[in-house]
């Protein structure tokens, strides 16, 4: 028997946490492909039926993802044949917030608009999380601790911790943009390779404390600590990298 929240996911991806993001999960997955243009314009997405299965979730759930899609300009309708990728698409989102690491400047607007949106973000995640929430946020800090006893990058440590905070939030848009944004919202995976990461361990440690300090507040349901912990977080490292610029 078929269970909600028993989906097929692609290699990487995090299964969503209930039934309510269902219709979310599903929708950015095909939007995604479009964008990515593993579905080009034109294409017949598989049927009802084939979506269904794919994603072993109810047809319900399908037919709201797409209407999702569609009010979105990604899919028309044709009825009594199929769903299709539009022809003429929307600007892709992803190519709006496209990172040039060549330039530190690209790498700081970047910053800047993370900062404007996860400031946010922690203060409605201590607000609304729940107590599996906070603890997928305290358990991913822990991540990062435990890939800094192992000499290991924190790269792929710190974006997880990113998104568990905007997962909290319940509004699944904050999450959606940093997945949109990817990998290169820590910038330091751009600049620095694993060595460099470990010369630079003072840098990551003070980092790390930051995270802490985050995730303690949203712990403790201190939005205006959270909001003031995420925007001081943000704001050292646009210094870091206007630094950069600088030369010093």
């Amino acid at each position: 028997m078929r269970r909600e929240g028993m989906i097929a996911r692609k290699e990487g991806d995090a299964q969503p946490p209930g039934k309510r993001n269902l219709v979310d999960y599903v929708a950015q997955q095909l939007r995604q492909d479009i964008l990515d243009g593993a579905s080009p314009a034109g294409k017949r997405l598989p049927s009802e039926g084939g979506l269904t299965e794919r994603y072993k979730v109810s047809r319900t759930v399908i037919r709201e993802a797409i209407a999702s899609l569609r009010a979105d300009g990604l899919v028309e309708v044709r009825h009594g044949v199929g769903v299709f990728v539009s022809a003429v698409q929307p600007f892709p989102l992803a190519e709006l917030m496209a990172t040039d690491p060549a330039r530190i400047s690209s790498i700081i607007e970047m910053l800047e608009l993370r900062t404007a949106v996860e400031t946010e973000a922690a203060g409605i995640a201590a607000i609304r999380r729940s107590p599996a929430q906070e603890e997928a946020i305290l358990e991913r800090c822990k991540d990062i601790d435990r890939a800094l006893r192992a000499g290991a990058a924190t790269s792929d440590a710190d974006f997880a911790f990113h998104l568990a905070i905007a997962d909290a939030t319940n509004n699944p848009r904050f999450k959606e943009f940093l997945e949109l944004s990817g990998r290169k919202m820590i910038p330091r995976s751009f600049l620095l390779d694993h060595r460099d990461e470990d010369a630079d361990a003072d840098y990551i440690m003070q980092i790390q404390v930051e995270h802490r300090q985050i995730a303690e507040a949203i712990s403790d349901r201190d939005e205006d600590v959270a909001r003031a912990a995420m925007r001081r977080h943000l704001m050292g490292s646009q210094q870091r990298y206007r630094s950069l610029v600088r030369g010093t």
